[in-house]
Formats: C-alpha cells, structure tokens, sequence
C-alpha cells in the first residue's frame, strides 16, 4: 500500500535535499500526483514552509512527521457504536462495480463472527443478479436474507426486513441498495422513499447508519461519487473496497477535509474475512512513508 508514493516522498526528504523553493515546488507536484488535488498540496507545502523555519528538521523523518501531523486533522475514523439488544439499520450505497454487494457479505460475515445476529435485505431490486449474488452470500456465510422479485419496490423490502429482524430478534440489518442512480435527482428520490419507510418503522438515527462503499483506486471518481451520495443523503461512513490495492490515497484525504466524512471499513482482499477497520494511524504512516506496509 502507497510503497511506491511513500518511497517518493522520502526521497524527496532525504538529508542532502536543501528546503528551497524547488523543494517545495517539487514536493507540491507528488501531493497532486498522489491524488491530494492542488487546494490541499498548496496548502501543506505552505505550512511545512513554515513549520521548518521555526523548528529546523534535519532529518527525513522529522519532516515526514510534520507532514502527517498536518494531514491528522483532515481524515477520521468512524467506530458505529452496535446494541446487541437493539435493532440498527446499516444503508449500504454505491455505484455499480464498487464491490458493494461483496463489501456486505464481508461486513454481515465479521459482525456474525462477533456475535451479532445479522439480516440482510436485497433492496437493488433493478438488478436480479443483485439479488441473487446476496442470496449466494448469505447461504456461503449462514446469515438470513430477505427479499422480493427482480423491479420490487425497494422500500418493501426494507419494511419487510425490519419487521422480519424485529420478529426474529436480529440485532443488525444490512440493507443492499440499487446503483443505478447517476445523477443526484434520482438519487435522492429513490433513498428518500426508503428513508422515510426506515424512519416510519421507528428506527431512530442512532440505530440508523448510512455508509458508502468505494473503489479506493479510483481516486478522483471516488471523490465525486462520495461528493454525490453525502449531498443526496448524508453519508456517515465509507467502506472502501480494494483497499490492498491502493497506490495512492490522497483522495481519502480530500473526502475527508471536503467532505467531512470519516472511513468506517476497508476491504484487504478476496475472502470473507477480509475486511477490518479502518486504522488511520497506519494510512498516515503508510501515505507519508513512515511504514513499509
């Protein structure tokens, strides 16, 4: 993960370099090149500037540390807090082909491995092989599922699975939805209905979590669909996919100083089992070079 950014970044801090102008014309261009944008790489090659005046770092890893003390504050981690006695709701939102449907078969198999009772409900009723890929996983993992037939109204397939959970006594629903919607106006009319049978079924916002699951190496496309869906909606956490493939990262950083939107899971390969929270102490290390992973 970001080896080959971070190696350059610590190039660029090596002992011998001088911090001159050039350095931090040069250290501008890898921010943009790592997906940073030129707002936030303008800004941290400002304030490095003026950080090393007044604390004079002699070593590469004095700057990489005053580098990722500027980028804190501009990523969160997000922990949903789960009762074990109580019901919440996870919306789970994306576009096609970001790995939305296997990001929940993996998150439904890690909370049944904590010991929550898990329900999922296929509510991307546009799509039959949606469907039929959540059934799949559902057999695989030993989960139940409710469901509708193929260009079912969505919203009945949340009331019925939030009647169903409550019947049967699941503590966690994760709720597949369609993505389909490319722009933001049928967007918001397709979650608005399903908000509204959420909310009419008494499921208050602390058991109601929204979390958007994205490509992670799609770098600017996955800003503008983070960008779309929290304007939409309101997106509470990110789950991203592919994250063991991830080369850069900086867009992580600029969803999360534009958009405020912390990062909940990561996806780290194939099998149900992968997928872990995420750790932002590690992605700072890794983005900034301070780590080899």
């Amino acid at each position: 993960m970001f080896k080959k950014f971070g190696a350059k970044l610590k190039n660029l801090f090596s002992s011998s370099r001088k911090l001159d102008e050039s350095f931090y014309e040069d250290l501008e261009d890898l921010l943009v090149e790592g997906d940073l944008g030129a707002s936030i790489a303008m800004d941290i090659s400002d304030q490095l500037r003026e950080i090393a005046k007044k604390e004079k770092p002699k070593t590469e890893e004095e700057l990489q540390q005053i580098v990722k003390r500027l980028l804190e504050p501009k990523i969160k981690e997000y922990k949903p807090e789960i009762e074990k006695d109580d019901l919440t709701i996870f919306l789970v939102l994306g576009v096609n082909g970001v790995g939305k449907t296997t990001s929940i078969a993996k998150l439904a198999y890690d909370l049944k491995a904590d010991g929550h009772s898990v329900l999922l409900a296929a509510a991307d009723t546009f799509r039959a092989a949606a469907i039929d890929q959540l059934q799949l996983h559902a057999d695989r993992i030993g989960v139940r599922i409710v469901k509708q037939n193929n260009g079912s109204d969505p919203g009945a397939v949340i009331f019925d699975a939030i009647s169903s959970a409550r019947a049967k006594g699941d503590n966690i629903i994760l709720a597949d939805t369609a993505g389909r919607m490319h722009n933001k106006n049928n967007l918001l009319r397709e979650l608005q209905k399903i908000d509204k049978v959420i909310k009419a079924k008494g499921i208050d916002d602390a058991h109601y979590k929204k979390l958007l699951v994205i490509d992670s190496t799609t770098g600017q496309n996955g800003f503008s669909q983070a960008e779309l869906f929290n304007e939409a909606i309101g997106i509470d956490g990110l789950i991203l996919s592919k994250y063991d493939s991830l080369a850069k990262g900086g867009a992580l950083i600029q969803i999360g100083d534009k958009l405020n939107i912390p990062i909940a899971y990561v996806g780290i390969g194939e099998h149900y089992g992968d997928i872990k929270p995420f750790d932002k102490e590690e992605f700072l290390d890794s983005l900034v070079g301070l780590s080899s992973n």
